[in-house]
Formats: C-alpha cells, sequence, structure tokens
C-alpha cells in the first residue's frame, strides 16, 4: 500500500521499539529481579545461563505452566525472523540486482544455503554472526540516514503541516477534501 505522507509511516514505526525495548523489556527485567529464580544467582556467579532460560524461570515462580508458553512463543519468534529477514533480503537484493526470475531464483538458493549452514553453527556462533551481520547494516543505515536527513525533514515538515490543516478543518492543499480525494458535488 503507498502513501501520500511517508513520515507518518516512520512515526507510527517508532512504536515499535518503543513498545519492545521500553515496555516488554522492563517488564521482563522487573520480574527477573523480583521473582529471584535459581538460574539468576547462577548467572551472576558466572555461569553461561541465556536469558530464556532466566525469563522461563522467573515466571515459572508464579505461572508453571509459563515455559511451555515461552518455549511456543521463542520458536514463533525465530520462525517469523527468519521469514522476515527472508524477505527484507529479496527486496534489497532485487533493488540492487534488477527484479527477475533469475535474481530471485538466485537469492532463495542463497538464503537456503545460508539457513542450513545456520543451522548447522552453534548457538553462539549464529548469534555472533547475526550481530555482525547487523552491525553492518546499522553502519550503512546510519550513513544513509546522516545523507537523507535533509529529505526526512522535509517530510516529516510536510506532514506535520498537512496535519495541522486537517486539524484546523482545512483542505490538505489538493483541491479535494482532507483526504485528498475529490468529491462530487451533489446536483
Amino acid at each position: 500500500m503507498k502513501t501520500k505522507h511517508p513520515a507518518s509511516e516512520g512515526l507510527v514505526a517508532l512504536l515499535e521499539p518503543f513498545i519492545d525495548t521500553v515496555v516488554v523489556c522492563t517488564m521482563t527485567a522487573l520480574t527477573i529481579v523480583i521473582a529471584n529464580p535459581a538460574s539468576w544467582g547462577e548467572a551472576r556467579a558466572g555461569e553461561s545461563i541465556g536469558g530464556v532460560t532466566i525469563t522461563s524461570d522467573a515466571f515459572e515462580t508464579v505461572l508453571p505452566w509459563f515455559p511451555y508458553v515461552l518455549t511456543v512463543a521463542v520458536i514463533l519468534f525465530a520462525f517469523s525472523t527468519v521469514l522476515t529477514w527472508g524477505y527484507y533480503g529479496l527486496k534489497a537484493w532485487t533493488y540492487l540486482f534488477g527484479r527477475s526470475r533469475t535474481s530471485e531464483t538466485v537469492y532463495k538458493a542463497l538464503y537456503t544455503l545460508f539457513a542450513i549452514a545456520g543451522s548447522l553453527l552453534t548457538l553462539q556462533t549464529l548469534i555472533d554472526l547475526a550481530d555482525a551481520v547487523l552491525f553492518t547494516l546499522a553502519v550503512i543505515n546510519i550513513i544513509g540516514l546522516y545523507l537523507l536527513a535533509p529529505v526526512v525533514k522535509r517530510e516529516l515538515d510536510k506532514f506535520l503541516e498537512y496535519v495541522r490543516v486537517r486539524k484546523a478543518g482545512g483542505s490538505d492543499g489538493t483541491g479535494g477534501d482532507t483526504d485528498g480525494e475529490t468529491t462530487k458535488a451533489t446536483v
């Protein structure tokens, strides 16, 4: 779906990191600290305990069935992540190399090979590899954000002006109503 105001999509996209980082992570951390599960003590003693294990043990102190729910949630998260990264990678690939059946088949074959290779690696190696790739992508993204900052500012200013005009009950300047659609006069 296309939008007339890309800045509106950007503002909505800001909600996801807020909800994920501030709300969910804070609630999980508070649960771990308050519940004080046995694995938390082991982790503080220097043993290598995963975050999912500590979270599972913390919630299990109140809800004995919670580890099963968390297991399903982690599986769904992993599956959706593989699908999402595949989709985003395909979109980037077709942008760089063109959209053709051959190009898409090459990408899908490479992605499948990497997925198989990833399943053969140890979890820590896979996490380190994913972190390195995401760091590289973040650096490229930050450079792009810096270079496109004037465009982003211009689009944000246009969107905020659109919101101000719409809130005031005026036209958005497209010759139609506030949604940008023309209305038919009734006779």
